[in-house]
C-alpha cells in the first residue's frame, strides 16, 4: 500500500455536554448521553497519499456511535471537497473509510456501515478563533474555544493517546445543525474540540 499523510487541523461537534470524556478514556467510558452523535471537519494544509497531492483539501465526517466509541458499529458518512480530483477524491475516500490503513486505520475496525462519500463544496474558515464548517444543505457548524482563567489562553487537554492526535483545545458549538441521511441533529452548546492533526499510513 502507498505512503500517505495529512498535516492540518480537525474540529469536532458531539451530543456530549462539555466536555467529550472520549477523549481521555480513549473511547471506553460511555458518551455522556450513552451514545455518540457528531460531525467532524479536516483542513488538510499540506499532505500527499501516493504522487497524488491533498493540499488545499477540506473534508467533513458525520458519525453516529451506539455506544463507547470502543465497542465498534460506527455509522459514518464523508463529504470530500468537491475541488479534489478524481484521483485525490478516491485516495481521501480510502484514508476515511479506514483502507488506507495508518492513523484512520481504525475505521476499518470499528465502522460497521460507511454510507460512503459524496462530493461537497466543503468551506473548512477560521474566524479569530472561531472554526466553521459548512457542506451546503448538510452541515452548518461553528465551534470556539471555551474561556479559561487566563485570558487568551485556551483550556487544553495535552499530551493524551487520543487517536486524532495528542493535543485537544476544548470547545463548545455555537452553531451546530446537521440534516443528512435522515439525522436531524441541534448540538448547540454542546462539546466541541479542535485538534492539530498528523496523521499517517500505511
Amino acid at each position: 500500500m502507498e505512503k500517505w499523510h495529512i498535516n492540518g487541523e480537525l474540529i469536532l461537534n458531539c451530543n456530549c455536554t462539555v466536555f467529550c470524556p472520549c477523549v481521555v478514556s480513549l473511547g471506553l467510558h460511555p458518551p455522556t448521553e450513552g451514545f455518540c452523535q457528531a460531525w467532524a471537519g479536516v483542513r488538510i494544509d499540506e499532505g500527499k497519499s501516493g504522487r497524488t497531492n491533498l493540499s488545499g483539501l477540506n473534508v467533513a465526517l458525520l458519525l453516529d456511535i451506539p455506544g463507547s466509541m470502543s465497542r465498534g458499529n460506527w455509522t459514518v458518512a464523508a463529504y470530500i471537497d468537491e475541488r479534489a480530483t478524481d484521483t485525490a477524491f478516491r485516495k481521501l475516500t480510502d484514508i476515511f473509510s479506514g483502507k488506507a490503513r495508518g492513523t484512520t486505520g481504525l475505521f476499518s475496525i470499528l465502522v460497521g456501515n460507511f454510507l460512503g462519500a459524496e462530493r461537497a463544496a466543503v468551506s473548512y474558515e477560521t474566524d479569530g478563533e472561531r472554526r466553521q464548517l459548512t457542506v451546503p444543505k448538510k452541515i452548518i457548524g461553528e465551534v470556539e474555544p471555551i474561556r479559561g482563567k487566563k485570558a487568551g489562553e485556551h483550556v487544553v487537554v495535552s499530551n493524551t493517546e487520543y487517536w486524532m492526535g495528542p493535543n485537544i483545545t476544548i470547545a463548545q458549538a455555537t452553531k451546530s445543525r446537521v440534516r443528512a441521511f435522515g439525522r436531524v441533529w441541534d448540538f448547540v452548546g454542546r462539546s466541541a474540540e479542535i485538534c492539530p492533526i498528523s496523521w499517517a499510513g500505511p
